[in-house]
């Protein structure tokens, strides 16, 4: 068995994996050790972190060319866990609309699924990460700090409309972005 060597961005994949179980506990402290603005507070900065990590271990593999398969494998799947760990406590805490949740996630399974088939049948360019699945991310990594604090943000905006807008824009291109991905699939190869 093929052990990956460490590198920085490789670290980084998995402090974002290490971060998931933590950033799930803060929501769920009991409020005589922490009060739920704070946790709020705390685990949306868990998650911006995260996110941060997430553009930053692909910016520095490609840019000090430490790219590995296994990170291209790992990173992916460190994203949508921690995306979907917030959706499913949002989703617990009534925040976000379950439906909105099972449309991200499952779209997320499926999606893996239809690229793991593509490569195994040699046909993985056909589902490639395309802007459409990058404006999704983007939307969802905006949409999940903002419920996650779920307050007054600068004593103007309340996170929580905003948040919910952009999760069901989330939703709406996710949906739209797995029909782009399955109708490339299922396009016949060219010779």
């Amino acid at each position: 068995m093929h052990v990956p060597r460490l590198n920085l961005p490789l670290v980084l994949t998995y402090l974002r994996i290490v971060a998931i179980p933590l950033f799930v506990a803060v929501l769920y402290v009991p409020e005589s050790w922490i009060n739920e603005r704070t946790a709020n507070v705390v685990s949306m900065w868990i998650f911006i972190v995260a996110a941060i990590t997430d553009w930053a271990d692909g910016y520095l593999a490609r840019r000090w060319n430490q790219t590995t398969s296994f990170g291209a494998f790992l990173d992916p799947v460190a994203d949508k866990l921690m995306v979907a760990a917030a959706l499913i406590v949002l989703t617990e805490k009534g925040i976000v609309d379950p439906f909105a949740a099972l449309i991200i996630i499952g779209r997320e399974i499926t999606i893996s699924a239809l690229r793991e088939w593509m490569a195994q049948i040699g046909q993985s360019k056909n589902v490639a990460v395309n802007i459409l699945g990058k404006v999704k991310t983007v939307t969802q990594l905006v949409a999940i700090p903002f419920l996650l604090y779920n307050g007054v943000l600068f004593g103007l905006v309340h996170t929580n409309p905003v948040g919910r807008v952009l999760i069901w824009v989330a939703a709406i291109i996710t949906l739209w972005s797995m029909v782009v991905y399955l109708k490339a699939a299922l396009k016949p190869a060219s010779s």
